[in-house]
Parts: structure tokens; sequence; C-alpha cells
């Protein structure tokens, strides 16, 4: 199983919670946060002497750096733009040595789960005081937080209408 967290995550204090904690006090601390589990099976490529992990390794380096070159930094020879490095422009022995430092991984994908905890379960105004507290912070992983609270919360109160 692998776990991937979602890109923002927070403590949530009770003072958030405007409705609960004035009018009963029942409310404690929590964390908010979304994440993703991956179940499979895991192939791991990290023998240089053989083929089939050079060759896995070979086209994880080759996709990488074509992705990152091309998505990240737009270098795509198109319209006056940079064509993009590739793999073969680095020695082909130095390209060698560098590999027997990673090691590959392939999962072969058998389920799937995922979870939001972005206090969507709570009453309207508790949530807009999470809403709101975390826009208070005033920095960005706060307005992020807020941003999904707000979206979980409408979308947990489209699915009960």
């Amino acid at each position: 199983m692998i776990l991937f967290n979602g890109p923002v995550h927070h403590y949530v204090t009770p003072k958030f919670y405007v409705e609960t904690k004035p009018s009963t006090g029942k409310v404690v601390p929590t964390w908010d946060y979304s994440a993703v589990q991956v179940y499979g099976k895991a192939t791991i490529f990290h023998d240089s002497s053989n083929a089939e992990h050079q060759t896995f390794l070979s086209k994880q380096i080759d996709d990488l750096s074509k992705q990152s070159e091309e998505k990240v930094f737009g270098y795509t020879g198109v319209n006056g733009a940079q064509k993009a490095w590739n793999v073969g422009e680095a020695p082909e022995s130095y390209v060698g040595l560098l590999k027997k430092a990673i090691i590959g991984i392939e999962i072969e994908v058998t389920g799937l789960a995922g979870k939001f905890k972005m206090s969507q379960e709570l009453a309207d105004g508790d949530r807009q005081g999470v809403i709101e507290g975390f826009e208070k912070l005033g920095t960005e992983e706060g307005d992020l937080i807020a941003k999904t609270v707000k979206e979980r919360g409408e979308l947990k109160d489209a699915q009960k209408a």
C-alpha cells in the first residue's frame, strides 16, 4: 500500500466551531486532510546489470526528463520555444553510472481508496467557522484549506439534496 496525501492538511482548533462550542462545548481538536491509498504489487528495479531493469530505468528517466522539459519549462521546440534537452545529450557512460544510484518502482494497481476529511461533516455554522478561521490565517495554506472545506461541504450538501 502506498499513501498519497493531498496538497494541504492542517490541525483544526475547536475555536473554529462557532455553533457547537458555544452551545454544548462538545468539541475537540481534529485534523483535516485528504489522502489516496493505492494497493498493488510492487516490482523493484535496482540491478544495474539486469537488462530488464536497465530498460525500465532508461524509459523512466527519458519520460520524466521529457515531461519536465516540455510541461514544466515549455521547451517544446514549437513556435520559437527552445528544444527540450534529452538524456541522449549526456554521455552514455555518465548516465549509466548515475543509474546505479536509482531505484525504480513499478506498481501493478489492484485497488484504490480515497478519503476527504475536510470538515464537510460539520453543521453549516461550524463549517463556515472553519472556513473563516483558516482564511484569517492569511496564508496560502490556510486559503487552500478554506477553499477545500468549502468545496467538500458544498458537494456534501448537494448530495443530500
